[in-house]
Formats: C-alpha cells, structure tokens, sequence
C-alpha cells in the first residue's frame, strides 16, 4: 500500500472559515492533498472552525487588512491548484483575491466558493445556517413527525452534506479537467443547492406517485410500526428499519408478535393499531436486551447510540473508525482505498505554525516575512 494519499502531489488554499469549508478542507488533507490553511493572526477556532477539522494542514497567520498581507496570500495561491473560501459573495473581489484577479497570472486554478445561498439570486447576501438552508430546500419537510415540529441533525445534512460533500466532488471534478484542458475554473458550491440534488430520490418517488406529503400514508414520516425510532424501558430506542416484507416479518418474530400478518404490512389503516402494539412491546425491555434479541437478524433493527456509543461499538472498534488524539476522540478518514493509504488523524497545527516556512516557499524574502508578523 502506498504511504501516500491519492491527492498527495496537489495543493489547496483554504481561507478559514466555519463548517462546510474547513471540513472540505480536512476531507482534502485525509486524502493526501497539502492544504495551507490561511488564519487571522488571532484566530478565532470556533462553530467548526477547528479542532478536527484542522488535522494535516499547514497554518498561515495573514492579516489580510493589510496590503502586504493579501500579496503574500496571492504568492501562496499563485503556487496552489485549488483554492477554497466561503465568505459572502464579493469579499474575496474586495480584497482583490476574486478569481478574476488570477485569470491571467494562474489559468489553471480551481476556485472553490462554499456558501449557503450560491454566489447568485436574491438571497445571495442574506445570512443563514444550515437549517435555513434545509428548510427552503424542502429536505426539512421530509423529516417531519404529525404534530411535532421537523428537525435534523445538526449541520450534517446541510452544512457538511449539501455543501462541503459537494464542494469537494466540484474541486476533484474541476482538477481533472484541468488536466486535460488547462484550465481552471469557479467552483460554486451551494448548500441549497447540494441539498435540492440530495433530493433526487425523493423527487423522483414522489413523480411516480410513490412518496406521500401525508405522513399517514408515508413510512418514512414516522407513523408505521416498521420505520421509526422507539422507546426501550431504560429510555434508551431502538431503529427499525424493516422495509422489505421478509425483514418486516422477520421483525414480527423477533419481537413475538406473530399473530399479526405480514401480507398487510402496507395497510396504512393497520399502522395506528399496530405501531401502538410494537411501542408497547418495545417498552417491556431496556435496549441491550432488544439488541441482543436481534442479534445476526435481517429484521433491520439498531441501537440509537450516542456519539461515545458509537465509537465503541464492536463494528466500529472492528473497522478502526474512530482513534484517541491527545485525548480527544477523532473520525478515521473516509472512503478507505486499496493502494492508497491516508492519513492518520493527528492533532491541528497552533494557529501560524508554518508561517514563515510557507511564505519563505512562496518566495518572500526574510526582511518581507518580518514585516508581516
């Protein structure tokens, strides 16, 4: 296997920021590319802005108010293939570091833009987070429950699913074809719009007339007694998942109640009767004993684990996902290849740690590097 990623040999800018940037960046560096991480001298590593997400980068403190400071970010991207930022559309163009300010002196740059609106349209300079995002998507919607107001997990279906995944595939698609044709380009990576391509599936099922508004009528709205989260006596729940009428029958074995038919599993008139019935049977014993009742099933039934559970669960312990950094837990990197090997998660770099090793390598000399301290 070999010791280096599969992007080791390219180089990436990144221009701190918070969420989806700075994990686009970290995917980058697991995989082997040198990302320099460009900070404010008093950087600020909050709302994920660092931690994990800055393992295996080099960091640059650049006061980027100051003249000098935005020519020597210009010399370090000069020397880059990528370049990722996510400040409001036209900061970039006021500190004169937009993509048209490298056209000519580095045709073959990938400029990597991550926002939540896009760099266009009339909610371009709005703030927002990653609900807002979810919820003008529509892909808040379909985590509704009847009566409860819809919720999502924090910043993963938006922030990092919708827009860093997305603005990654953008900068590996946009470096191969600049390989090909020598010539970089913008990469204009939209949370809403990574989040409305999530939704293929589901817009898909729904022209067909196979996917529901109605939570009454859709398993995945949290009304069936074959696809929800349950409560367990110790309080603790239990997913289940069983879709398919083999794992549904399965899971009506498991939990004794075989006296249900399984040929009308989609029978929305039986769901309010019978999800009762499994509720009330998964309340009658705490969650390791329904786990190890559906130890090797198909029934498609899992734990609801916290973030520590997870990460000391047999099957995660087994594939090495998850390692102790200075005590602080850490994801491996992902996808795992069978050359390539990745990097270890390791602790982040102190804010302008490589300062004056990257400008040096930039090409400023001792005197100019002195003057931007």
């Amino acid at each position: 296997m070999s010791t280096a990623g599969p992007l080791a040999g390219y180089r990436v800018i990144e221009f701190a920021g918070i969420g989806p940037g700075p994990f686009a960046g970290m995917l980058l560096a697991d995989l082997g590319a040198d990302v320099v991480l460009i900070e404010r001298p008093a950087a600020q590593r909050s709302l994920g802005g660092g931690g994990a997400l800055n393992r295996g980068k080099r960091s640059v403190c650049l006061d980027l108010k100051r003249p000098e400071a935005r020519e020597a970010a210009r010399a370090l991207v000069l020397g880059a293939d990528a370049l990722i930022e996510g400040y409001r559309p036209g900061v970039m163009e006021r500190l004169g570091l937009g993509p048209a300010d490298f056209e000519a002196a580095h045709p073959r740059l990938v400029y990597g833009r991550i926002t939540g609106w896009g760099q266009s349209g009339p909610l371009a300079q709005t703030a927002g987070h990653d609900i807002n995002y979810a919820a003008l998507s529509g892909a808040l919607s379909i985590a509704s429950r009847r009566g409860v107001a819809p919720s999502l997990p924090a910043t993963l279906l938006g922030d990092l699913g919708g827009g860093a995944l997305f603005l990654v595939i953008g900068l590996l698609s946009a470096l191969l074809e600049a390989r090909r044709s020598g010539r970089g380009q913008v990469v204009d990576a939209a949370i809403v719009d990574g989040l409305s391509c999530l939704s293929a599936l589901l817009l898909s099922l729904r022209g067909q007339g196979l996917w529901q508004d109605a939570p009454a009528q859709n398993f995945f709205l949290h009304e069936s007694p074959f696809y929800d989260c349950f409560e367990c006596a110790d309080g603790h729940y239990l997913s289940l998942g069983a879709i398919e009428p083999a794992f549904y029958r399965e899971l009506l074995q498991r939990l004794e109640l075989t006296d249900e038919d399984a040929a009308r599993q989609y029978d929305t008139a039986d769901w309010p009767r019978l999800r009762a019935r499994v509720a009330q049977r998964l309340r009658e014993r705490p969650r390791e004993a329904w786990v190890a009742r559906f130890e090797g099933s198909d029934a498609c039934v899992a734990p609801v684990l916290s973030l520590a559970e997870a990460a000391a669960h047999p099957h995660a312990r087994a594939r090495g996902q998850h390692v102790d950094v200075a005590g602080q837990l850490q994801p491996r990197a992902a996808p795992r290849f069978s050359r390539s090997a990745l990097r270890e998660p390791q602790r982040p770099p102190e804010p302008g740690a490589q300062t004056r090793e990257m400008l040096a390598e930039a090409g400023l000399s001792p005197a100019q590097i002195e003057a931007l301290r």
